[in-house]
C-alpha cells in the first residue's frame, strides 16, 4: 500500500505532501488545483513516460516520491532486493526525477535504477481506471494472473511447475548463447593459457630458488676476490713465511703475562684468557684457510646460474612479483584450461537440457496423464467402452523424457536443429521411435488381451 507521496516542481504543485491510509481517499479541488498533477505523479512513480514540460516553471528538476508498506507484499520485497535497494521498517522509498532539460533518472530503495525496473517494481501497487479503458488489463502480464487466478488451485500447481521449468529454460539458452557466441574468444583465451603453462613447465620453477640462485651467483662472480682476501686473512692469522702475525703476537703477549702470573691474580687471570684467545685463534686459522681451498672459479656454473636466473626474471616480469606467485598462477590457469578445454561437450549438455525444457507441455506430464488415464479407466469400468486403459509404457516414456514426448535428436537430427534455429527437436524429428515394451505372458504363449 501507498503510504506517502511527496511531490515537488511538478506543473502548479510547488511542494505538498499527500498522506494515504486504509479505505477510501476522495481528492477533490476547483479547475487548476493539481489533481490531474497527482494521476501524473502516480504515472511517473509507475514508470512512465517522463514530459520535461511538467516540470514546474523556474525549477530546474520535478520530483515525486512514494513511501510504501511492504506488508503482505513479498513480490514487492523481491524486486526492491534485486534492484539493489534496501527496505527499512517495512518500507521501501520509490523516487523519480524529471529535469527541465527531459532527463529522467528512477530510485528504488535507494539505488538508482532503471525506468524500466522502477515500473517493474510498482506494477502491482496502482491499477489506473481512466474514463474509456481499464489499464491494467491491457498488459499481458495482468491478463495473465487473472487467468491463473480463474484456474484455481490445480491450475496454480501446474503453472508454478512450468515456471520453474521457464527459468530453468531461460538460464540454459543464456548459457548456451554465451558458450556459442564466445567460442572464438575461448579459444583464444585457452591458447594464451596453454601457451603460460608451458613455458612455466619447461622452466620448472621451485619456490625459494630465485633466494639460493642470486646467493651462489654472487659467490661465483667474486670467487677470485673471495679467495684472495681469504688467503691474505689466513696470512694475518697465522703466517706460513714466517712473517708477523696475530697468532705470534698473541703468544708474545701471554709469555709476558706467563712471567707475572705468580704476583698477582689479576694478571695470571689475564694469562688464561690469552691462552683461550690462542686456541680461539688457532680455530678461525684453520677454518679461514679451509675456506680459501673451497673457493673454486667455475665459468661454467656461473654461466648456467646466470641462465637460469634470467629464465625465472622472465616468468616473475609475466605472471607474478614472485616464483610462489607464478606458481599459484600455473595452478589457477590449470584449471581455467580444463574449463575451457571443457566448453564443446558443455554445448552438448546445454543442447540436451534445452531440449528437454522446450519438450514440456501439458501433454508431457506424466503425473498429470496418469490421473487423466486413471480416470478414462474408471469410466471404462463404469462401462463405457470408449474410454482408454492406463498406457504405462507411454507414461513411463514421459517420465524419462523419451521419444514420444520431445523427439530423439542424435546425428543430422540435432544438426539440422541447431542449423535451422529451431527451439525443439519435435519440429524436427518426422517419426518418434516408441516401441512398446512386449505385453507380459505373450513368450510362454498364453493368450492376451489386445486392449491390456
Amino acid at each position: 500500500m501507498i503510504e506517502e507521496i511527496r511531490i515537488q516542481s511538478l506543473g502548479v504543485i510547488d511542494s505538498s505532501t499527500l498522506e494515504l491510509g486504509p479505505g477510501l481517499t476522495v481528492i477533490t479541488g476547483e479547475t487548476g488545483a493539481g489533481k490531474t498533477m497527482v494521476v501524473t505523479a502516480l504515472g511517473l512513480l509507475l514508470g512512465g513516460r517522463a514530459d520535461s514540460g511538467a516540470v514546474r516553471t523556474g525549477a530546474r528538476t520535478a520530483r515525486v516520491e512514494g513511501v510504501v508498506v511492504t506488508d503482505d507484499l513479498p513480490e514487492l520485497v523481491d524486486g526492491v532486493e534485486e534492484a539493489g535497494g534496501t527496505v527499512e521498517d517495512g518500507r521501501v522509498v520509490l523516487a523519480r526525477n524529471v529535469s527541465a532539460e527531459g532527463r529522467s533518472r528512477a530510485f528504488v530503495g535507494g539505488a538508482s535504477v532503471p525506468v524500466a525496473t522502477l515500473s517493474g517494481v510498482s506494477e502491482p501497487l496502482v491499477a489506473v481506471h481512466g474514463q474509456s479503458d481499464q489499464h491494467r488489463l491491457l498488459r499481458p502480464r495482468a491478463q495473465r494472473d487473472a487467468l491463473d487466478r480463474f484456474g484455481g488451485e490445480p491450475l496454480a500447481e501446474a503453472a508454478a511447475a512450468y515456471r520453474q521449468l521457464f527459468d530453468r529454460l531461460r538460464a540454459v539458452e543464456e548459457e548456451l548463447s554465451d558458450v556459442v557466441t564466445h567460442a572464438r574468444e575461448r579459444a583464444r583465451e585457452a591458447d594464451l593459457l596453454r601457451l603460460g603453462l608451458e613455458e612455466v613447465e619447461a622452466v620448472a620453477p621451485q619456490a625459494g630458488e630465485e633466494d639460493q640462485l642470486a646467493a651462489e651467483e654472487t659467490r661465483l662472480g667474486f670467487a677470485d676476490t673471495l679467495r684472495a682476501a681469504a688467503e691474505q686473512a689466513r696470512e694475518a692469522l697465522s703466517s706460513e713465511q714466517g712473517g708477523p702475525d696475530a697468532m705470534g703476537t698473541l703468544g708474545a703477549a701471554r709469555t709476558l703475562l706467563d712471567g707475572v702470573r705468580d704476583h698477582d691474580p689479576e694478571a695470571a687471570a689475564l694469562a688464561d684468557r690469552a691462552a683461550e684467545l690462542g686456541y680461539v685463534l688457532a680455530d678461525l686459522a684453520t677454518d679461514v684457510a679451509s675456506y680459501a681451498s673451497g673457493i673454486d672459479t667455475d665459468p661454467a656454473r656461473l654461466a648456467a646460474v646466470s641462465e637460469r636466473r634470467a629464465d625465472l626474471t622472465k616468468l616473475t616480469r609475466k605472471y607474478g612479483e614472485t616464483l610462489e606467485e607464478v606458481l599459484a598462477w600455473a595452478a589457477r590457469a590449470g584449471a581455467g584450461l580444463l574449463a575451457l578445454d571443457g566448453s564443446a561437450a558443455r554445448v552438448e549438455a546445454l543442447v540436451a537440457g534445452r531440449e528437454l525444457c522446450n519438450g514440456f507441455a501439458e501433454l508431457t506430464n506424466p503425473a498429470l496423464q496418469r490421473e487423466r488415464f486413471e480416470a478414462q479407466e474408471a469410466d471404462r469400468d463404469a462401462g463405457d467402452d470408449e474410454a482408454m486403459v492406463v498406457d504405462e509404457d507411454y507414461l513411463r516414456a514421459l517420465e524419462y523424457g523419451l521419444p514420444g514426448t520431445a523427439g530423439l535428436g542424435v546425428g543430422v537430427d540435432r544438426l539440422v536443429m541447431l542449423l535451422t534455429g529451431t527451439t525443439t527437436i519435435r519440429d524436427v524429428v518426422l517419426f518418434p521411435t516408441l516401441k512398446p515394451e512386449q505385453v507380459r505372458g505373450a513368450a510362454d504363449g498364453e493368450p492376451v488381451d489386445e486392449e491390456e
